[in-house]
Protein backbone atom coordinates (compact mmCIF):
# COMPACT_ATOMS: atom_id res chain seq x y z
CA UNK A 1 0.00 0.00 0.00
CA UNK A 2 1.31 3.44 -0.98
CA UNK A 3 2.10 5.78 1.91
CA UNK A 4 -0.13 8.83 2.20
CA UNK A 5 1.97 11.97 1.93
CA UNK A 6 0.68 15.20 3.48
CA UNK A 7 1.57 18.55 1.91
CA UNK A 8 1.59 21.77 3.88
CA UNK A 9 3.10 25.22 4.04
CA UNK A 10 6.27 25.36 6.12
CA UNK A 11 5.99 26.37 9.77
CA UNK A 12 8.90 27.38 12.02
CA UNK A 13 8.71 24.14 14.01
CA UNK A 14 9.80 22.38 10.80
CA UNK A 15 13.08 24.36 10.63
CA UNK A 16 15.41 21.52 11.59
CA UNK A 17 14.24 18.96 8.99
CA UNK A 18 14.07 21.68 6.32
CA UNK A 19 17.64 22.74 7.11
CA UNK A 20 18.88 19.12 6.98
CA UNK A 21 17.29 18.54 3.57
CA UNK A 22 18.39 21.97 2.33
CA UNK A 23 22.04 21.18 3.07
CA UNK A 24 21.69 18.04 0.94
CA UNK A 25 20.41 20.13 -1.97
CA UNK A 26 22.59 23.22 -1.61
CA UNK A 27 25.94 21.72 -0.65
CA UNK A 28 27.85 25.01 -1.03
CA UNK A 29 26.05 26.60 1.92
CA UNK A 30 27.08 26.33 5.54
CA UNK A 31 24.27 25.57 7.98
CA UNK A 32 24.24 29.13 9.41
CA UNK A 33 24.13 30.64 5.90
CA UNK A 34 21.31 28.40 4.77
CA UNK A 35 19.39 28.89 8.01
CA UNK A 36 19.48 32.68 7.46
CA UNK A 37 18.39 32.28 3.82
CA UNK A 38 15.48 30.02 4.77
CA UNK A 39 14.38 32.44 7.51
CA UNK A 40 14.29 35.23 4.91
CA UNK A 41 12.20 33.05 2.61
CA UNK A 42 9.80 32.25 5.45
CA UNK A 43 9.33 35.95 6.24
CA UNK A 44 8.75 36.93 2.60
CA UNK A 45 5.27 37.43 1.16
CA UNK A 46 6.64 36.60 -2.30
CA UNK A 47 7.98 33.17 -1.44
CA UNK A 48 6.41 29.95 -0.23
CA UNK A 49 7.99 26.85 1.24
CA UNK A 50 6.07 23.59 1.00
CA UNK A 51 6.82 20.43 2.96
CA UNK A 52 5.85 16.84 2.27
CA UNK A 53 5.47 14.62 5.35
CA UNK A 54 4.99 10.89 5.67
CA UNK A 55 2.18 9.45 7.85
CA UNK A 56 4.46 9.67 10.91
CA UNK A 57 4.80 13.42 10.36
CA UNK A 58 8.42 13.20 9.24
CA UNK A 59 9.41 15.65 6.50
CA UNK A 60 10.49 13.80 3.36
CA UNK A 61 10.74 16.68 0.90
CA UNK A 62 10.40 20.41 0.35
CA UNK A 63 9.99 22.94 -2.40
CA UNK A 64 10.40 26.70 -2.53
CA UNK A 65 8.46 28.88 -4.96
CA UNK A 66 8.82 32.62 -5.46
CA UNK A 67 7.17 35.42 -7.37
CA UNK A 68 9.82 37.35 -9.28
CA UNK A 69 9.40 40.87 -10.56
CA UNK A 70 12.81 40.89 -12.26
CA UNK A 71 13.52 39.29 -15.63
CA UNK A 72 13.33 35.51 -15.85
CA UNK A 73 15.01 33.91 -18.90
CA UNK A 74 12.43 33.41 -21.63
CA UNK A 75 9.48 34.79 -19.65
CA UNK A 76 6.94 36.79 -21.60
CA UNK A 77 5.89 39.06 -18.72
CA UNK A 78 6.16 39.72 -15.01
CA UNK A 79 5.45 38.69 -12.40
CA UNK A 80 6.92 35.28 -13.11
CA UNK A 81 6.82 32.31 -10.80
CA UNK A 82 10.06 30.58 -9.96
CA UNK A 83 10.91 27.17 -8.59
CA UNK A 84 13.82 28.13 -6.34
CA UNK A 85 14.49 24.64 -5.07
CA UNK A 86 12.97 21.21 -4.74
CA UNK A 87 14.22 18.18 -2.83
CA UNK A 88 12.77 14.77 -2.05
CA UNK A 89 14.58 12.22 0.12
CA UNK A 90 15.94 9.42 -2.11
CA UNK A 91 13.70 6.67 -0.70
CA UNK A 92 10.61 8.79 -1.49
CA UNK A 93 11.53 9.72 -5.06
CA UNK A 94 9.52 8.57 -8.08
CA UNK A 95 6.33 8.55 -6.02
CA UNK A 96 4.82 11.75 -7.44
CA UNK A 97 5.91 14.04 -4.59
CA UNK A 98 7.79 16.51 -6.78
CA UNK A 99 4.92 16.54 -9.28
CA UNK A 100 2.48 17.34 -6.46
CA UNK A 101 4.78 20.10 -5.17
CA UNK A 102 4.74 21.64 -8.64
CA UNK A 103 0.95 21.40 -8.86
CA UNK A 104 0.48 23.13 -5.47
CA UNK A 105 3.12 25.74 -6.30
CA UNK A 106 1.58 26.52 -9.67
CA UNK A 107 -1.83 27.05 -8.07
CA UNK A 108 -0.31 29.53 -5.60
CA UNK A 109 1.49 31.31 -8.45
CA UNK A 110 -1.70 31.55 -10.55
CA UNK A 111 -3.53 33.19 -7.63
CA UNK A 112 -0.65 35.69 -7.57
CA UNK A 113 -1.02 36.60 -11.27
CA UNK A 114 1.82 34.49 -12.64
CA UNK A 115 1.29 32.80 -15.99
CA UNK A 116 4.71 31.16 -16.30
CA UNK A 117 7.19 29.48 -14.00
CA UNK A 118 10.95 29.40 -14.40
CA UNK A 119 13.69 27.43 -12.73
CA UNK A 120 17.40 26.84 -13.09
CA UNK A 121 20.10 24.30 -12.47
CA UNK A 122 23.80 23.92 -13.13
CA UNK A 123 24.77 23.03 -16.68
CA UNK A 124 26.47 19.80 -15.58
CA UNK A 125 23.64 18.64 -13.29
CA UNK A 126 22.21 16.03 -15.64
CA UNK A 127 19.85 14.58 -13.02
CA UNK A 128 18.24 17.96 -12.36
CA UNK A 129 17.98 18.77 -16.06
CA UNK A 130 16.28 15.43 -16.70
CA UNK A 131 13.90 16.04 -13.78
CA UNK A 132 12.94 19.52 -15.02
CA UNK A 133 12.19 18.20 -18.51
CA UNK A 134 10.16 15.33 -17.08
CA UNK A 135 7.87 17.70 -15.16
CA UNK A 136 7.26 19.93 -18.16
CA UNK A 137 9.99 22.57 -18.21
CA UNK A 138 11.70 23.45 -21.48
CA UNK A 139 15.35 24.47 -21.56
CA UNK A 140 15.34 28.17 -22.35
CA UNK A 141 18.99 29.08 -22.53
CA UNK A 142 22.47 28.08 -21.42
CA UNK A 143 24.65 30.65 -19.73
CA UNK A 144 28.30 30.61 -18.79
CA UNK A 145 29.48 33.10 -16.16
CA UNK A 146 32.96 34.62 -16.31
CA UNK A 147 35.01 36.40 -13.67
CA UNK A 148 38.28 38.27 -13.99
CA UNK A 149 40.40 39.77 -11.24
CA UNK A 150 41.13 43.44 -11.61
CA UNK A 151 44.76 44.10 -10.79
Amino acid sequence: MEEQIAYDTFQMEDSEPLLKMGIKLWKDYTEPELKKQLQNVFLSDNQRILLAKNPKGIAVGFSIFSIRQDYVEGAEKTPTGYLEGIYVEPEFRKKGIAKKFLQIGEEWLKVNNCTQIGSDTWLNDKESRKFHKKIGFLEEDELVHFLKKIT
